[in-house]
């Protein structure tokens, strides 16, 4: 359970503010249809978080060491700077399809998502975990979270956030989840 809850909490305040947050406001803006946009967001995010905790699932058995809970932990703490960024839609990644709501979205959100820092904790939370289907399903509920109430009330709702604080929060997440690992790999901690 520990997997589930803390991909959802990493998850959801990581993705305030976030890329693909602006990416949800854009197109509940453009296509005024918000469950096909949601069920894009859902599908698109299953599909991309399950590769990635595939992905880190996979890796952290082949490379099960001392070393490579270090590299995870750094992972982490790497995260928590990243997650201090602010990001911002650019403008070549808005959707320009002439598909529906659902397609548009799904398609733009699971390449929008490749490389983000959602989908980077996605694989060392699996890493860290070795649950796929918790860490797939934790960190889709932390999009949905955080997308849902976007694809509603968008602009009103960035208007009213403090993205700062919010970010502070997630790095500190981060940041704890990593030193933890690397003392709990150093033996400091059970």
């Amino acid at each position: 359970m520990d997997a589930f809850l803390t991909s959802t909490a990493i998850v959801t305040l990581a993705e305030i503010g976030d890329k693909t947050q602006l990416l949800a406001i854009l197109l509940a803006a453009r296509f005024r249809q918000p469950l096909p946009i949601i069920a894009g967001i859902l599908v698109a995010t299953l599909a991309n978080h399950a590769l990635a905790a595939l992905v880190g699932a996979q890796v952290a058995t082949l490379l099960d060491s001392a070393a490579f809970r270090y590299a995870v932990a750094f992972s982490f703490i790497a995260m928590a700077g990243w997650t201090l960024i602010p990001d911002k839609l650019d403008d070549d990644e808005a959707p320009r399809t002439r598909s529906g709501a659902f397609w548009t979205t799904l398609i733009a959100f699971f390449f929008v998502e490749i490389g983000d820092k959602t989908q980077v904790a996605t694989v060392a939370l699996a890493a860290q975990y070795q649950q796929v289907a918790l860490v797939t399903a934790g960190t889709t509920l932390g999009m949905m979270i955080a997308n849902v109430p976007a694809v509603f009330v968008g602009k009103a709702l960035l208007e009213r956030l403090n993205f700062t604080w919010v970010r502070v929060v997630a790095a500190l997440l981060f940041l704890v989840l990593g030193v933890w690992l690397a003392l709990q790999t150093a033996g400091w901690i059970g």
